[in-house]
């Protein structure tokens, strides 16, 4: 396919999310605090400000994925060839490396790294934490062929009452703040009425039906997008900075921060009707956005350690936290594109960067 033919809009929005949870981790540095703890001075409002919006990069990429991947019209033995090797495969060496990676560091003993390596298969291995997605990735692959069915036979009526329910859960973050249990919860039962609605799985079937029903360009759905983006970023900023002052542990500080929150899925709905429509010529941001997009796996998984490195480089020398987390950001995007991008010339490549 030529690249004049190509809908560019999804690889700008994988870009955009790619970059965006680069941002959100550099901004860790500066509002939490060793034992969890919200870290005193502007850091935290800073990241208010800047990082909110970035909680919508996760969301977009499992919408994307939904988009290209539902319904599975593969077989069972095709498609978990095709997607495990590109995602679990890299994801095993990246462990691998990230173990290594702290034993370098000082950070564990060579006996204590073969541990690590030898736990990939129960939580990480190490404690990188962004390795979560993959696991949460995995999982919804294994959903992927159940629900196919059903999607390839649903009526928009139907499908748009099961999201519905879902962004009814997207409530319950906030209910849980008057009412600690509902709909069945109690310290014996963790699954509640709506617990089989709930879940990132909602951002997957959404991203189908975006594709499904929400075919032709239309003025109002950017308009909407616009108005979505806004509100979800007022709400999730908003809510983040009223808590600073009041919360001293960073898991009861990101309340409006939370995946399954109905501001970040408003962002994250907003993000995705700004530019999934957008297309380009044959021009080389065109191309270069392109070759980003196919290179975002491998950079999520490589970025930390570039992080880590510019962190080192630029902290202390730049006082102003906005721009210091300006640079940090911009500098790990770009140089972990430029080293997958390296790895990608590599004979079987793909198992490393998927």
């Amino acid at each position: 396919m030529e690249i004049k033919h190509r809908l560019f809009g999804p690889d700008r929005l994988r870009v955009v999310a790619c970059y965006l949870v680069i941002q959100v981790h550099a901004g860790e540095f500066y509002y939490i605090g060793e034992e969890g703890n919200v870290l005193p001075g502007c850091g935290p409002y800073w990241i208010a400000l800047f990082n909110s919006l970035g909680r919508a990069a996760i969301p977009l990429f499992i919408m994307i994925t939904g988009y290209f991947v539902l319904p599975v019209r593969d077989s069972l033995s095709v498609f978990f060839k095709k997607r495990f090797t590109r995602v679990a495969v890299p994801f095993v060496v990246w462990c691998i490396l990230y173990a290594l990676y702290g034993l370098v560091k000082g950070e564990a003993t060579v006996g204590e790294t073969g541990l690590n390596i030898l736990k990939i298969p129960v939580n990480y291995g190490t404690e990188v934490g962004h390795l979560w997605y993959v696991y949460m990735l995995i999982g919804l692959y294994l959903v992927f062929p159940v629900i196919s069915p059903w999607l390839q036979i649903v009526s928009c009526k139907v499908l748009t009452s099961y999201l519905l329910i879902w962004g009814g859960t997207l409530l319950l973050p906030y209910i849980h703040q008057v009412f600690p249990e509902v709909l069945g919860e109690c310290f014996w039962n963790q699954t509640p009425l709506l617990y089989y609605f709930s879940g990132l799985l909602g951002y997957a079937v959404l991203g189908f039906y975006i594709k499904k029903f929400c075919t032709q360009p239309k003025t109002s759905c950017r308009l909407w997008g616009i108005l979505l983006l806004l509100s979800g970023w007022v709400v999730t900023a908003g809510v983040f900075y009223h808590r600073i002052s009041t919360q001293e542990y960073v898991w009861d500080l990101e309340l409006s921060w939370g995946y399954e929150t109905l501001n970040v899925a408003f962002m994250a709905i907003g993000l995705f009707f700004l530019l999934k429509d957008m297309s380009a010529g044959n021009s080389w941001i065109s191309k270069s956005i392109t070759s980003i997009s196919n290179m975002s796996y491998g950079m999520y998984l490589v970025h930390i350690m570039v992080l880590n490195f510019f962190y080192w480089v630029f902290n202390g020398r730049i006082e102003e936290i906005w721009l210091l987390l300006s640079v940090l950001s911009v500098c790990t995007f770009v140089v972990s594109y430029f080293i997958i991008r390296i790895l990608s010339y590599l004979p079987k490549s793909k198992y490393i960067i998927g």
